[in-house]
């Protein structure tokens, strides 16, 4: 199975899903990847070890279903092929003030299935804003995306990838730097590709 295979829970349009994993693996490339949001991510990526699921649900208790359903193969699935998942929520979750409330019940799943400790879910929002900000703060960029996403991660490579960056704990700070120094305009840049840093 390859690994960058869209699938769905339900019946979709093929030509607007390649349209959704494009913009996203454009967004992990640019922005993640392009900016070092993330220092552990490019390993993953160009690897081919990041598994794009996009979910048809509606409605909040569907998407628990199939966020349920990528823990479990997570979980389950050999880390040299699939060590990471983003779960892309296209037509649910719009609502950032909805999304950050639905976490509650992801991390609440993640703990029934007994998978806490061994993976865990990180958050993506096209208006993700940090506790104490203004909506249009550049900071709130490092977490915007172009759809609401769960981003499912393993402990252990979290673990590794740690060891490997000892300054880690400094990502945060960092990624706030790198924001401020772009501004607005220059983050539209460089999402255009329209400038280098």
């Amino acid at each position: 199975m390859s690994v960058n295979t869209t699938d769905q829970a339900r019946p979709a349009n093929p030509a607007d899903n390649d349209g959704i994993i494009e913009n996203v693996r454009h967004w992990l490339a640019r922005a993640v990847i392009g900016l070092n949001l993330c220092p552990f991510a490019k390993s993953v990526y160009v690897k081919d070890q990041v598994r794009y699921v996009i979910s048809d649900a509606t409605r909040d208790e569907d998407v628990l279903d199939d966020l349920e359903r990528e823990l479990r193969l997570l979980e389950t699935s050999d880390p040299e092929q699939i060590d990471t998942i983003l779960l892309i929520m296209p037509h649910a979750l719009g609502d950032f003030l909805a999304y950050n409330d639905f976490l509650y019940f992801a991390d609440r799943l993640l703990r029934s299935l007994k998978l806490e400790g061994t993976l865990q879910i990180a958050s993506f929002h096209p208006h993700y804003q940090f506790e104490g900000t203004e909506p249009d703060d550049i900071e709130n960029f490092t977490n915007r995306a172009p759809y609401p996403i769960l981003h499912l991660l393993r402990e252990d490579s979290i673990a590794r990838a740690a060891e490997a960056f000892p300054e880690a704990e400094d990502i945060y700070e960092r990624n706030m730097e790198t924001m401020r120094r772009l501004g607005h305009a220059g983050w539209l840049e460089w999402m255009a590709g329209k400038s280098d840093l």
